[in-house]
C-alpha cells in the first residue's frame, strides 16, 4: 500500500530577491515523500514548490489539501490529483523517483547520468543601477554569455542607462540580453517602453504587462519591436484547448515554462506540444525551488535536448539549500551522479 507524508521547509535568500511584484527574504516550500508499506526502504522524494503571491493555488487551505492527498495517496494515484500545479509537480516527482528506485532519478536523461551539461542564463535581480551593474559584471566574469535582467522595479530611465552602458561594452553578438518585466509595464505605455528598449539589441522580454489581458497582450506581441515571451500568462490555464487558444490568439514568440506553476511536468509537455505546432519557441525556468525540484526540472528539460539557454540558475540563491549533485561551471549546469542529496531534518506531517 502506498503511503505519503509532507514537511514544510523555509529557504533563506543570501540577498533580498527583488522583482516588480515583491521583495523576498525567504521562500516556503514543501518536501514530500512517497513509499510502499511493503518496502519502506525505497522512498520517492518530491517538492511541492508553492510560490506565494504567484501560484494559482496560494490559499490558506494548501496544507490541508496536502494532508488530504497524503492520507489518501492511493486514491489520488488511481483517480488523478487535484488541479493544483505545485502539488502535481511534487507528486509527479515523488512517484517517478519511487518507480526508479528512490535515487532522485525523475527522468533518466544523459544529464541525470552526468554525461552532458545544460547551458543556462545568468539571472540579475533588481536593485539600484550600480548594484545591478556589479551583478552583471560578476556573471560575465563567471563565463555567462546570456544574461537575464529583472526590470520594472527601479526608475525606467535608470534601467535604460544601465542597458546603454552594457551595450557600450558588449555587442549583441558577445552578450545576449533577456529582460523580464514581471508585468510591470502599463498597457498604454508598454509599446513606447519596448521601442526604447529595442535600441539595445534585446533578445526577448518576458511578460511586459500583467497576465489576464490577452487582447492587450496580443496587440503588444503583434507590434512590439522585441520578441515577447509569455510567463505568468500561462499560470492557471489547464485544458489543452485553452492552451492552444491562448497561444493562437496572442501569438508570442516564446513561452517560459515553470513546471511547478504551469501544471506539473505532464502539462508542461502539453504546452511544448502546443507551442511547437505554432512554431513558438520555449525555454524552462525554475520557480525558486530548492535543488531537489531544480534537479527534476533539469532532468526533464534535458529530454528535449535544448539549444537555448535555460533559466535554471537559482540553485545558489539560498544559504540553506538542500545539498545535491548539482554543480555550476560558468554557464554550464551539471549533475554529478556520484554525489547524493542530503536532506535536512524535517517535521513530517501525514
Amino acid at each position: 500500500m502506498l503511503k505519503a507524508a509532507w514537511a514544510p521547509y523555509t529557504l533563506h535568500f543570501r540577498e533580498t530577491a527583488v522583482t516588480s511584484r515583491a521583495r523576498m527574504h525567504t521562500k516556503d516550500t514543501y518536501i514530500i515523500k512517497v513509499w510502499d508499506s511493503a518496502d519502506s526502504g525505497c522512498v520517492g522524494w518530491g517538492e511541492c514548490a508553492l510560490f506565494r503571491g504567484l501560484s494559482a493555488e496560494d490559499t490558506p487551505h494548501y496544507e490541508s489539501v496536502l494532508t488530504e492527498v497524503c492520507r489518501n495517496i492511493g486514491f489520488y494515484v488511481e483517480n488523478g490529483f487535484p488541479e493544483i500545479s505545485s502539488l502535481r509537480f511534487g507528486f509527479e516527482m515523488a512517484l517517478a523517483d519511487l518507480k526508479n528506485g528512490g535515487k532522485q532519478l525523475y527522468f533518466a536523461t544523459p544529464w541525470a547520468h552526468g554525461k552532458r551539461s545544460i547551458t543556462i542564463n545568468g539571472l540579475i535581480w533588481m536593485g539600484d543601477k550600480h548594484r545591478m551593474a556589479m551583478r552583471i559584471r560578476e556573471k560575465l566574469d563567471a563565463g555567462f554569455r546570456c544574461v537575464k535582467l529583472k526590470i520594472g522595479g527601479i526608475d525606467f530611465n535608470d534601467e535604460v542607462d544601465l542597458l546603454r552602458h552594457i551595450r557600450s561594452i558588449y555587442s549583441p553578438s558577445e552578450i545576449e540580453l533577456r529582460l523580464d518585466a514581471n508585468g510591470a509595464f502599463p498597457p498604454d505605455k508598454a509599446l513606447n517602453y519596448l521601442e526604447t528598449l529595442s535600441r539595445f539589441g534585446i533578445h526577448s522580454i518576458e511578460q511586459p504587462i500583467k497576465a489576464g489581458q490577452p487582447e492587450e497582450m496580443a496587440t503588444i506581441t503583434r507590434e512590439s519591436p522585441i520578441p515577447i515571451a509569455l510567463d505568468e500568462e500561462l499560470i492557471g490555464v489547464t485544458s489543452s484547448a485553452d492552451k492552444a487558444r491562448l497561444l493562437s490568439s496572442v501569438k508570442p514568440q516564446y513561452i517560459i515554462l515553470k513546471p511547478s506553476l504551469c501544471g506539473g511536468f505532464v502539462e508542461a509537455d502539453e504546452w511544448i506540444a502546443a507551442a511547437q505546432r505554432l512554431h513558438i519557441g520555449w525555454w524552462a525556468t525554475s520557480a525558486l525551488e530548492s535543488d531537489l525540484g531544480l534537479a527534476a526540472i533539469g532532468q526533464w528539460v534535458d529530454k528535449y535536448e535544448p539549444t537555448l539557454p535555460q533559466g535554471l540558475g537559482t540553485g545558489r540563491l539560498y544559504t540553506n539549500n538542500i545539498q545535491s549533485p548539482l554543480h555550476l561551471d560558468g554557464e554550464q549546469l551539471g549533475y554529478d551522479s556520484a554525489r547524493k542529496f542530503v536532506l535536512p531534518e524535517l517535521k513530517w506531517q501525514d
